[in-house]
């Protein structure tokens, strides 16, 4: 199994924490975002990938992209340590959380919407830090509402799900851009227990080997 990221790409990150929790082999190919104009837009990718995003799976002769996806792919084809809740009530809150997350916060500070902000908007600095400390401000504010009803050690009571996986990578995200956590202590309390578990230790982007 192969999957092209990179070490910084939030849905990447995603996928890894799950890969690791599952503790499934792969190889880790790298798909640098920046250098050479982005290397996702390069002729070989962008057919593998015609979004030119990361990540992506192989699997043999299977391909896979959007995290979310390939990680229900992982839930589907490997037994190992479930990701989705049983009862169908709360497996429905689980996917509704990590949805929030990745289709209504993430989005908003991806990369490609950051450069298209300075490059083609001339956005300043400052300004595009407003923007970012804005959406992504509104989207916790709503995910720590959900944890006073919903939260254990993780999102959900006491067991890792994919809402997790997606919550600590976005607040990864969100001290790379110096965004004021501090209003949001069921949070930061979530991250922190997950950050102690070998699976999220071995995703952390700083520990990949193409980290730069």
């Amino acid at each position: 199994m192969k999957l092209y990221g990179y070490w910084r790409s939030t849905a990447a990150y995603r996928v890894r924490i799950a890969l690791h929790l599952k503790e499934v082999n792969f190889e880790s190919i790298s798909v640098h975002l920046v250098k050479n104009g982005g290397e996702q837009h390069s002729k070989d990718y962008s057919e593998l990938n015609p979004n030119h995003l990361v990540p992506t799976l192989v699997d043999g002769d299977f391909s896979l992209n959007q995290s979310l996806a390939i990680i229900d792919y992982l839930e589907q084809s490997n037994t190992k340590q479930t990701l989705y809740p049983n009862d169908v009530k709360t497996r429905a809150k689980v996917q509704a959380l990590a949805l929030d997350i990745a289709c209504e916060v993430h989005p908003l500070n991806n990369l490609r919407v950051q450069q298209y902000l300075t490059s083609s908007l001339k956005v300043a600095d400052e300004a595009k830090q407003l923007w970012l400390e804005h959406w992504m401000s509104i989207g916790f504010s709503a995910i720590e509402m959900q944890l006073k009803t919903s939260a254990g050690q993780y999102c959900f009571a006491d067991s890792v799900t994919v809402a997790d996986i997606c919550l600590v990578a976005q607040v990864y995200n969100a001290h790379r851009f110096n965004v004021d956590m501090q209003a949001y202590p069921l949070i930061n309390q979530v991250v922190e227990n997950c950050n102690k578990l070998p699976a999220f230790i071995k995703a952390l982007p700083e520990n990949q080997a193409d980290a730069q």
